[in-house]
């Protein structure tokens, strides 16, 4: 496998990439970027051979300057002997995430088929429903990771799109094929928990209106204090920590907008009737430690410790908390990889990945979550 990558921050700097033939580009962009047709054309005429990725973000990561912002990063990838396939669908098309999903599965289901990585968008699609539906069409047979398209703080649209210019609504995803490509994951979040945990009485999906049976948003604001005057951009402070039920793994859960005539508030993911809310805040050396630890085990499984290449996918709430200190958590996760491993990535809007190795894919708010990538002879 080779890499390379470039960084521009304007139509200049993109005329002067001198692009390799490649099977797979990931761009990963501020918005104002993806919606100029100059630096879009000018991509996909430089890798016209390869299956090119466009995403927004909250941010950008990259090897050389770790978060970047207003940028685009390139990363041109060429295999040896996987094979890859991609698949699109628009959310518009369907009835539901679920089906979109369902959709996207069918179009990548083919033999020796190792992994599926996705890039959806971070607006329109119910995260939750689409990574279950692909769990349901896999049974856990196929490892899946990837992310929602971020737009910084501002909530308003995301953009992605397959070999085009970026528009609203589309769910990409990539097939990884044969038994040359080894990848393994690691998420991990380290936020704080506080209070006792209490019961959703009322929600609709990724909609919620009563916990402990009042409502869901009057209960919020409490917590939140004097913070809640800067909703929902200051949600992002203190996210929900969901158990879907006793025996289930716990998941954060990030408001994305606020129904202020319906009174509730939606999230990244869904947040079913009956199941244990607690609210959380932030512990920064925890969650620099987090990143470490999922870059830890996303080398576990590998068959030596070097991957040749991660794509590390983090939430925009961890970077609007951290603040000054984001660099801190994308150095933790070089300082485990090693500093010649290319890294990209981007902050996103829900990150999908299992929680542990084994078990079913999820959809994450507030994690770090780490792709690694190696092929093997």
């Amino acid at each position: 496998m080779e890499v390379k990558q470039y960084k521009i921050s304007n139509l200049e700097e993109c005329k002067k990439i001198i692009g390799i033939k490649a099977d797979w580009v990931l761009c990963f962009g501020a918005k104002s970027l993806l919606e100029n047709r100059e630096i879009i054309d000018n991509i996909l005429h430089t890798f016209d051979s390869a299956e090119i990725a466009f995403c927004s973000t909250a941010g950008e990561i990259c090897q050389k300057c770790g978060v970047c912002e207003n940028s685009m990063v390139i990363s041109a990838i060429k295999f040896n002997q996987t094979k890859l396939q991609s698949a699109i669908v628009n959310i518009k098309n369907f009835n539901n995430s679920y089906d979109a999903g369902k959709s996207i599965a069918e179009k990548l289901d083919q033999q020796d088929l190792k992994h599926i990585f996705i890039l959806s968008d971070g607006s329109n699609v119910n995260g939750s429903e689409l990574v279950k539906s692909m769990n349901d069409y896999f049974k856990s047979s196929v490892v899946i990771t990837g992310g929602l398209a971020g737009d910084d703080t501002k909530f308003e649209y995301t953009l992605t799109s397959l070999n085009d210019h970026p528009s609203r609504g589309n769910i990409i995803a990539f097939g990884l094929y044969g038994d040359h490509i080894q990848i393994t994951h690691g998420t991990m979040g380290g936020w704080d928990s506080f209070g006792l945990a209490k019961t959703v009485t009322k929600s609709t999906g990724n909609e919620l209106f009563e916990i402990d049976g009042k409502n869901a948003l009057e209960l919020y604001k409490e917590h939140l204090g004097k913070y809640s005057e800067g909703l929902p951009e200051t949600a992002l402070l203190f996210p929900l920590s969901v158990k879907m039920n006793d025996d289930g793994d716990v998941v954060v859960r990030t408001i994305l907008s606020i129904n202020f005539e319906k009174k509730s508030m939606i999230f990244a993911g869904d947040i079913p009737e009956g199941s244990k809310v607690k609210f959380m805040l932030a512990n920064f050396d925890r969650l620099i430690d987090a990143a470490g630890t999922a870059a830890k085990s996303s080398l576990m499984s590998l068959s030596n410790s070097a991957p040749q290449l991660a794509i590390l996918i983090s939430c925009v709430g961890r970077k609007v908390v951290l603040g000054g200190r984001v660099d801190e958590e994308v150095d933790a996760v070089i300082k485990v990889l090693g500093p010649e491993i290319p890294i990209t990535g981007f902050y996103s809007y829900g990150e999908i990945s299992p929680l542990k190795e084994g078990t079913s894919c999820q959809l994450h708010n507030q994690t770090m979550t780490i792709t690694c990538f190696q092929e093997i002879q």
